[in-house]
Parts: C-alpha cells; structure tokens; sequence
C-alpha cells in the first residue's frame, strides 16, 4: 500500500497480505505470548485470529467503510508493542509486556503516519490500540465512570467495544480470564452516560477540563466560563510553521516564544534552559495577570512538558487552545534548513521521536493542522 487512497480502495484480504509483509509482523511473529493467556503462540497469529474475528462481528456489515477500518487497524496494531516490551518475570517465569499498548500507540502512529492516514482519523486509532484493553477490567477501576466518559473524548466507546469483543475471542485460553459478561459492562454504562456513539456531552468546556483534569472529579458541577483570558498553546517541530500559522491566524496576538527569548538571553539551544524557562513564565505571568490573550511558542512535544504550562495558565483561569502542527517530516526539515538559525537535523529527528500528540483531555479546545 503506497497511501492511504490505496488502502481505501483495497479489500480486507488484499489489506492484511500487505500487512503480513511488513517489518512490524515479522516481529510479531517472532515474539511468543504467554500460553496461559495466548495458548495459539505468537503475536501475529493472535493478530490474525483477531482480524478476523473483527470480520465476524454481528455489527461489522453495518458499519461504514472508516469505523471498519479503525477496528482493522486496530486489530493490526494492538500487540505491536509487545515485540519490544516482552520479557520473562523473574519470579513467575511467565512472559509479560508491560506497557505494550502505549510501544503499540507510538507504532501505529508511525505505521499510519507512513501511508498518509488523516491526522484526526490516525489518533483515534492509535487511542484504540492505547485502550483496548481497558474494558474487561472497567469494575477495577476506582471511577468507572470518569474512565468511560474520558475515552469517549479520545475514541467511540461502540468501536472500543466490538474490539474488546474481537480481541477477547480472537485467542486460546488455557482459563477463562476474560468473560464476555464484563465487557458488556462497557458498553452498558457507555450507553447509560450517552457516550457510546460520541464524546460525553458536558454542560460547557470548562466543565469538561476540569472533570477531566482530576481523577475523581465531580460530574454534575456545572462551573461558569468566566475565563481571564485565552491562552493560545502551539505544539509542532522546530520547522513545522508555527510562526506562520500565528501570524495568519492570530495576527494581533503578542506572543511569548522560547526562541525569542533565547536569542534575548544569548542562550544556545543546546545549552540549560533554566532561565530561558524562567524568563518564559514570568512574561506568561504578566499577560495572565493583566488578563490579556496571548500565544505560547514552543515545541510541547511531550505532555509533561505542556502540563506544566497548563497548570500555570489554568491557576490564572485562562482558557486553553492548543494548536498542533504537524507537516511531513521532510517538509519539516526543508522548512527549518530555511530558517536564520536553523536547528541541527539530529535534534528534529529525537524531537519527532519524543513526539506525543496532544489531545482534547488536556485543554479547553485543540485545533490539528496538518501539512505536505
């Protein structure tokens, strides 16, 4: 498959015989599963039972080309991770991967990201394969309800399900480990709350960022939206176009720029940014406390590092919209060997591989803007 045009116009068959040649199943393949909870062997027969248990869904024929796709995609790249994170417990002696379903997220992403896949459209399968094994352990949860109502903002609860379904009768089990019975729990409470289909509808945004910023936030507490100000968080490459996209789009807006900042202080971007950081929140806090709209221009590559910045700005109730730019990786480097002081290739690759998109569970609003 040369694009993601190909791959909507290819049948199933012709879509996992592609698949079966890739890099990623010939690790599959060589990767063994524990036989207690995967008694059929390796990664990729357990992918392919999987496939082809999505095919046999009740639900499947009446779902539209995309959604099918989601769930095959799903189906592909849900144990992908495992080849890197398996590993024998020292004590039990079982096979265990740890944390595979996020190893799995970050491949799918580069897997659909490769083809050309729609940005919006890749996130949500990447979701998929990060959750899926959320739902036969939804009564473990402390807050079942604030999970279900957060996924529902990331993924459609219905097609999380049917994968559930698929992933939980797509195996040999030696025990029973997974009764169908609890993941219709999932959906039973997806549909109680109104989210099966669509993203929980909360009273207003503010409502939403403040019930998904705590674990055990209070569902029926209806805040107002008085915010301070509006906050304007971009995310992308050195190279992706931010500075474009703010001086089209947001033109008036002053504009706080780690870039700028190191050239004021003559500090190199390979040096500690210690006052570069400190410098950058004191003129966020100028502009937070003055009650004024600005922009913040930085990488945020990562969510720990936009979370810091978050805090700061909601501690001053300001509404937050991150802008996420993400052109082709080679438009990147062109655009940034383009810049006056461009920054070393080597530095954009690590960037690009530390990248984690964000997400509607992080701000008030996102806007994704994808480029050539």
């Amino acid at each position: 498959m040369r694009n993601w045009q190909d791959i909507l116009k290819s049948t199933n068959a012709e879509l996992l015989a592609w698949a079966g040649q890739t890099s990623w199943a010939h690790d599959m393949r060589s990767c063994q599963q524990d036989s207690e909870w995967h008694a059929e062997g390796d990664v990729w027969t357990h992918t392919t039972m999987v496939w082809h248990q999505v095919e046999m869904l009740d639900e499947y024929a009446d779902l539209d080309r995309l959604s099918q796709l989601k769930l095959l995609f799903t189906a592909l790249l849900h144990d992908a991770g495992k080849p890197a994170t398996t590993a024998r417990d020292p004590e039990s002696g079982r096979l265990r991967s740890p944390k595979h379903s996020i190893v799995g997220a970050s491949l799918a992403r580069q897997v659909l990201r490769e083809v050309g896949c729609p940005l919006e459209l890749r996130e949500e399968i990447a979701h998929l394969v990060r959750y899926h094994g959320r739902p036969p352990y939804l009564l473990e949860k402390s807050a079942p309800e604030h999970e279900v109502i957060r996924l529902s903002c990331l993924l459609r609860n219905r097609l999380l399900y049917l994968f559930a379904l698929a992933d939980t009768r797509g195996r040999d089990t030696r025990e029973m480990s997974r009764p169908e019975e609890a993941l219709h729990l999932w959906q039973d409470l997806a549909t109680e709350l109104h989210c099966l289909d669509a993203p929980y509808d909360f009273a207003n945004g503010q409502a939403r960022f403040l019930f998904l910023r705590q674990a055990g936030g209070n569902l029926h507490y209806i805040p107002h939206e008085d915010y301070r100000c509006a906050v304007t968080m971009m995310c992308g490459l050195p190279g992706a176009g931010k500075d474009t996209w703010l001086a089209k789009y947001r033109p008036t807006l002053p504009v706080v720029a780690l870039d700028a900042i190191r050239e004021d202080l003559d500090v190199d971007a390979t040096d500690n940014q210690g006052h570069v950081i400190q410098e950058a929140r004191e003129r966020c806090r100028q502009h937070l406390r003055a009650g004024a709209d600005f922009a913040f221009n930085a990488t945020n590559v990562t969510t720990s590092v936009r979370k810091k910045w978050i805090d700061l700005f909601a501690d001053y109730g300001a509404r937050i919209e991150i802008v996420h730019i993400e052109p082709t990786l080679t438009t990147v480097l062109r655009q940034n060997a383009k810049r006056p002081d461009p920054v070393p290739s080597s530095v954009i690759h690590k960037l690009a591989a530390k990248m984690e998109v964000p997400d509607i569970t992080e701000c008030h609003g996102i806007t994704f803007v994808e480029g050539s």
